[in-house]
């Protein structure tokens, strides 16, 4: 191959590093109105009067919106496929609040500082009712938080305070217990974790000389952005534009439609332009962070030390609301069970409702939370039962030819289909991983005195976009000095797609990538897309550019072979030639559009897949525990995956370099904290330590090489997958360093000198 796989500068490279206006907010503003939110102050009430007469009355303010403003109408936030596997439990603004930081009015004014003015000018009465801040007391609580749903597939029962149920099994799990010659149990939890991205979120709404709807939003999902809108709105498709330009990070938090249709209403009523950006305080508790999760497993293995059966428990806190509920628990489930071959298996997974804030998708989406428990379990086992934990590990790893029996059982919000494992490197993936890891030097570790040092491991797999559900589409045409141009609906969030689908159409049509210019998330002038998320763009969009770039080459074949007059002229380095004859690419769309046998050489395809097939990594930790103080210090992590054949190595490298410290925090630092009556308290990177470029260790992320059948050039996934080893990796490390088994993260200091007796 020419260009996939091959070094290539990044298609928005230079505007990015060269500080050109490419991101939402970078546009003049003329005329617009700024937005402010009023958010309640309470856990869980109702609002018995709301007077906004007195923000109204203050010069400079155009509207004030509340829930008297607009018609009861349910939807789900999450920016998910259609109909959304999420419960249908949020309205835009609702006389009920249920966490503190729950939406109760917005406030459009002249300026910034009017409506901060405006805001302490509303006057709210509230009657408090009684909030639930532990999950584990949320179930069958006297106290509902959802009473009036009813009826959605997508919700188990809001009487009960379940957002959503999974309940799956697969064998005989029980026989399999009683008969196996060991069996392991344990229990670890994670917390809210914040997505933490630079840009925050920000939505910019106007109408055009045609009264139409224009949207310019900080998004991964700008179809469904205009699909949800356009229902919560009650207000045509047709009439909807959204733009999506370059993202300043989302890791799945810009999944979400958080602010669009309260931005776009405000332009409705007042016809004026609107404006409206998420303080860094408000990213905390009114966007999304990860759902918490308490996940039990139990383990039974034969005397050959191979898996009889898994059983698997999740209690999942979605917060006041249900966003994203069923499907993290699924991915959570699905990847657990989609990387040890288990005969045996058994599901049971609640979401339920707390009157805390919502949680959502973060990259990973439930793996992480999935793999920390699997892989502190399975490091466990091997210290109990003294083997190596290599040699546990891949004894029990599913194989080429094998099917997945969790892919067919559960899929994305209904059942999956037959999964069938092509490609698996992740045998290679543990042995490099542990050559540059040093992991058989112990005599260079520390092992005296007060600081201890330890290498731990974790071995974890993801997906490639959502079988059967996640759909793209490309389409391309072709110019006079042979450059092309090519439409996609995917969305670029910072990731480089944009590049890496550039690459995909360069390397079918033989040319450099600099020919091809890329358009991308605009939903009037680019195909449909589902978005950016669950590690779809390259595997999915990736397939629908292909298949257009490879219409295109027959289309300019063909040209070129009734231009020579020769049927048997072939495609070779952007010409098509006879031997004797040649014509470039160049002459044969001059004479396509002007000339000879007119027409314009363009082909447009869609993709959709049944396949998912799962990229897999090793992650590798060195840390240093001092235990005096209880303080880890991170020294290298080692992660190697993989993902098939690697569109871009230079992208794909820097997505597991940024992946990496977003784990090593959920390990060690991020976790949000609320006081008694369910207000965050850190909010703020004072307070809310993530990882820096001052913190960072010695990071080695390296690929090894296999081809999926299956993926455009035999590529998997690459987003999601560095994101789930470190932090069991880094749990394994610690215990290996100083003998204490943290299975509650983060793993604080604090935490560590209990372990040892210390406090």
């Amino acid at each position: 191959m020419k260009v996939v796989g091959k070094k290539t500068q990044r298609v928005d490279g230079k505007a990015l590093a060269s500080g050109k206006p490419v991101f939402a907010d970078d546009i003049p503003k003329k005329d617009f109105l700024y937005l402010k939110l009023l958010y309640s102050p309470i856990a869980h009430g109702k609002i018995k009067n709301i007077d906004i007469s007195k923000a109204l009355a203050l010069e400079g303010v155009a509207a004030v919106l509340t829930h008297k403003d607009f018609k009861p109408h349910y939807y789900t936030t999450a920016g998910q496929g259609y109909p959304e596997p999420s419960p249908r439990d949020t309205m835009i603004f609702n006389p009920v609040v249920r966490f503190v930081g729950d939406k109760v009015a917005v406030i459009a004014a002249e300026s910034i500082e009017i409506a901060k003015k405006a805001l302490e000018l509303i006057e709210v009465d509230y009657t408090e009712y009684p909030a639930i801040f532990d999950p584990e007391k949320s179930k069958d609580n006297e106290v509902v938080l959802h009473p009036e749903i009813k009826n959605d597939p997508f919700l188990f029962d809001a009487q009960r305070n379940l957002a959503s149920r999974i309940t799956a099994e697969y064998g005989d799990p029980e026989n399999a217990f009683d008969s196996s010659k060991y069996v392991f149990e344990g229990e670890y939890s994670t917390p809210y974790a914040q997505q933490a991205h630079i840009e925050p979120h920000i939505t910019l709404t106007w109408l055009d000389e045609h009264e139409r709807l224009i949207i310019r939003t900080a998004t991964q999902v700008p179809f469904h952005v205009r699909r949800i809108v356009g229902e919560v709105l009650d207000f045509p498709i047709s009439r909807i534009r959204v733009i999506k330009p370059r993202i300043g990070g989302g890791f799945g938090s810009k999944q979400e439609i958080l602010n669009e249709e309260i931005c776009a209403a405000v332009t409705l009523k007042t016809g004026r332009p609107s404006r409206i950006e998420l303080t860094r305080k408000e990213e905390f508790f009114a966007a999304r962070s990860r759902h918490p999760q308490k996940v039990r497993i139990k383990m039974g293995f034969d005397e050959k030390l191979k898996i009889t059966a898994i059983d698997l428990n999740i209690l999942e806190n979605s917060g006041a609301y249900g966003s994203h509920a069923l499907t993290v628990m699924s991915v959570t489930s699905q990847k657990v069970l989609s990387l040890y071959k288990a005969p045996n298996f058994r599901v049971h997974a609640d979401a339920v409702y707390t009157n805390l804030p919502i949680a959502g998708a973060y990259r990973g989406y439930g793996a992480p939370q999935g793999f920390f428990a699997l892989e502190c379990l399975m490091d466990e086992i091997a210290i109990k039962l003294q083997v190596d934990p290599f040699e546990l590990r891949i004894k029990n790893f599913f194989k080429e030819g094998d099917e997945i029996p969790i892919a067919s059982i559960l899929g994305e919000g209904r059942e999956g289909f037959k999964m069938i494992l092509h490609t698996t490197g992740i045998k290679e993936c543990l042995h490099r991983g542990k050559e540059l890891m040093g992991w058989d030097d112990e005599k260079k570790r520390l092992n005296q005195g007060e600081i201890k040092q330890g290498v731990g491991l974790a071995a974890v797999c993801q997906g490639s976009g959502i079988p059967g559900i996640d759909m793209a589409a490309a389409f391309i045409k072709m110019n006079e000095d042979a450059s092309f141009n090519l439409m996609v609906g995917a969305a670029d969030i910072g990731t480089g797609s944009d590049t890496a689908l550039a690459q995909i159409a360069a390397e079918v049509l033989e040319v450099s990538v600099d020919k091809i210019i890329v358009y991308s998330s605009d939903t009037d002038l680019t195909p449909f897309d589902t978005g950016a998320y669950a590690s779809s763009t390259v595997f999915v969009s990736g397939g629908a550019v292909k298949k257009a770039a490879e219409k295109l080459r027959l289309q300019i074949l063909d040209q070129g072979q009734k231009l020579l007059d020769d049927p048997n002229a072939i495609l070779e380095k952007g010409k098509v030639t006879t031997g004797k004859k040649s014509l470039s690419y160049e002459e044969i769309c001059t004479k396509s559009f002007y000339t000879e046998f007119q027409m314009q050489p363009m082909a447009t395809a869609s993709h959709l897949s049944y396949d998912s097939p799962p990229p897999f990594n090793a992650t590798f930790a060195d840390v240093s525990v001092d235990t005096e103080t209880g303080i880890v210090t991170v020294n290298k992590i080692v992660s190697v995956s993989d993902c098939g054949q690697i569109i871009n190595p230079k992208m794909a490298e820097g997505q597991a370099e940024g992946a990496i410290p977003q784990s090593i925090g959920m390990a060690l630092s991020e976790y949000m904290i609320f006081d008694k009556k369910g207000r965050a308290i850190n909010t703020d990177f004072d307070s809310y330590h993530i990882y820096t470029a001052i913190d960072m260790p010695e990071i080695v992320a390296e690929f090894v090489h296999t081809s999926d059948p299956t993926g455009p050039f035999g590529a998997k996934a690459v987003a999601e997958i560095p994101i789930n080893g470190p932090a069991p990796a880094i749990a394994n490390a610690i215990y290996n360093a100083c003998g204490v088994r943290i299975r509650e993260l983060p793993i604080t200091p604090e935490k560590i000198l209990r372990g040892l007796g210390k406090i």
